[in-house]
Order: structure tokens, then C-alpha cells, then sequence
């Protein structure tokens, strides 16, 4: 007996997280508690709806579902987060990988192949091809996200990664908090983040414990 799935669908159209869900609700086991149109708002509705299982578009008028996972992922890593997407290219896919994505699924998969995938999801599986997250992460090498960072920030980076608060780094570094503040408001703006849990999530996959980059 396979364990019972809750889903969010968050797709900007309409008749797409139609079909999704009623494809879905004829299944005995799953679910569909929840469904969005639009970023904005989206992670705080998936984590109150109680969902296992997060089916994210890739790209939406206001955003990407990518970011909603990296939110999602940095508030409940044990949920699993599905990119159902029409662009298969290896930015998508590398951003998918960072962002801590479960699984990276073309619009076009047969109906019984994504369901399987959000059953294997929901169990903590990952679906992403080993061979594809490989040859997207040799070739993002040469270019790491946090190349445009200072020294400075690349080392305030680290320590926001070891979760110390600003005043915290600020005494670290003999810097005043306010000073950490403008350093941490310029590093998000570099990255092209909100949140500095968004920019631990990817020091943590680009700096090894030294906090110098690969």
C-alpha cells in the first residue's frame, strides 16, 4: 500500500494545474491540497498547506519555481520539491540542482511517469539524472556563482552559511554590525537573492568548510 501524498501544484496557468490535479485525485493514495499561479506568496502557502510534495513550474510571470524551492528547502528540507518544466537546458537544470530540487521534469513526461515521480518524491527519492548533475555542475565550475564576490564578502558569505547573525560577524571581523549590514544587503544584490538563507543554501554548495570557494 503506497503512503498517502499531499501536493501543491504552482503553475501560472490555469488549465495546466487543472489537468495536473485532476489527474492526481484519481489516484487512492494522493492528494491535491493546495494550488498557486503566481511566486509571490506561493512558499508561505505550500508549507502552511501541509504538502509533501511541492510541484513547481519553472518559470512564472513573477518568478521561478526554482526560487520557491531554494525558500522552500531552506525552511523544510524534507519536502519534496518537483521542477515541472517546458526548458530543458543545463542552466535550468544546474539552478534546479542548487536550489535543492528533488527532481527536474519536462512538461511533455506520460501522465503515469509523473505520478511515479511525485509517489518517489514524496519517499525522499531523488530524480535527477547523476550523469546530468554532474556535467552541469563540471561546467558551472569554471564559472561559480560567487565569482563576483569580494574577498570580504565571500568571507562574510562563509559566516552567514555558519548561520551567525550580523552582530555576530560583526565581532568576528572587528566590523560594526551596521557596516556587516551593508556588506550582507550588497552580497544579496550580487547574487541576486532576497533572503540570506537563500545565499547560505549556495554557499553551502560552492564553499567547502574553509569557506574558501572550489
Amino acid at each position: 500500500m503506497n503512503i498517502p501524498v499531499s501536493v501543491f501544484l504552482l503553475d501560472d496557468h490555469e488549465i495546466v494545474r487543472r489537468g495536473i490535479a485532476d489527474l492526481l485525485e484519481q489516484e487512492d493514495d494522493i492528494s491535491v491540497v493546495g494550488e498557486a499561479g503566481v511566486v509571490a506568496g506561493a512558499a508561505d502557502a505550500i508549507l502552511a498547506s501541509g504538502a509533501t510534495v511541492a510541484v513547481l513550474d519553472g518559470r512564472l510571470p513573477d518568478g521561478s519555481g526554482i526560487d520557491v524551492c531554494r525558500d522552500l528547502k531552506s525552511e523544510r528540507p524534507e519536502l519534496g520539491c518537483l521542477i515541472l518544466t517546458s526548458y530543458d537546458d543545463d542552466e535550468a537544470v544546474l539552478a534546479a540542482v542548487l536550489a535543492g530540487a528533488n527532481g527536474y521534469l519536462l512538461k511533455e513526461v506520460r501522465a503515469t511517469s509523473l505520478i511515479e515521480a511525485i509517489r518517489r518524491v514524496s519517499a525522499g527519492e531523488m530524480l535527477l539524472d547523476p550523469a546530468v548533475t554532474e556535467r552541469v555542475l563540471s561546467r558551472a565550475r569554471e564559472a561559480s556563482p560567487l565569482d563576483g564576490l569580494t574577498p570580504r564578502e565571500t568571507e562574510i558569505l562563509a559566516l552567514i552559511a555558519e548561520g551567525l547573525s550580523n552582530r555576530e560577524i560583526g565581532a568576528r571581523l572587528f566590523l560594526a554590525e551596521k557596516t556587516v549590514k551593508n556588506y550582507v544587503s550588497g552580497i544579496l544584490s550580487k547574487l541576486g537573492m532576497q533572503r540570506r538563507t537563500q545565499a547560505a543554501v549556495l554557499a553551502a554548495e560552492w564553499m567547502p568548510k574553509n569557506g574558501q570557494q572550489r
